[in-house]
């Protein structure tokens, strides 16, 4: 596995944006998927966003329109613009990278966003 570095997280009212950032110390990989999850307190882990090499993105469907994935072409590291945060978007948000089907988790940030 790849120790994943993110930062970003926070409080912030409705309506209010954060950036949340996340790198990978590593070299050339070739083709890798990186990107996003979050789980909120008493639910499951959910996709959030995810970017690949080739720069195909994914979003979940709640957050279509508010948020952006992007990647860092100098090196591994990706970036989700939130905007127009919601409270349901309290969450711990982790960073994840599949390289050859092996996944890298990062330890989690914490978003709360208030009412």
């Amino acid at each position: 596995q790849v120790q994943l570095v993110e930062s970003g997280g926070g409080l912030v009212q409705y309506g209010g944006s954060l950036r949340l950032s996340c790198a990978a110390p590593v070299s050339r990989i070739g083709t890798y998927r990186m990107g996003w999850y979050r789980q909120a307190a008493g639910k499951q882990r959910e996709m959030v966003a995810l970017i690949t090499s080739g720069d195909s993105t994914t979003y979940a469907d709640s957050v279509k329109g508010r948020f952006t994935i992007s990647r860092d072409n100098a090196k591994i590291a990706v970036h989700l613009q939130m905007n127009n945060l919601k409270p349901e978007d309290t969450a711990t948000y982790y960073c994840y990278l599949q390289i050859s089907e092996t996944d890298s988790w990062g330890h989690g940030t914490l978003v709360i966003v208030s009412s």
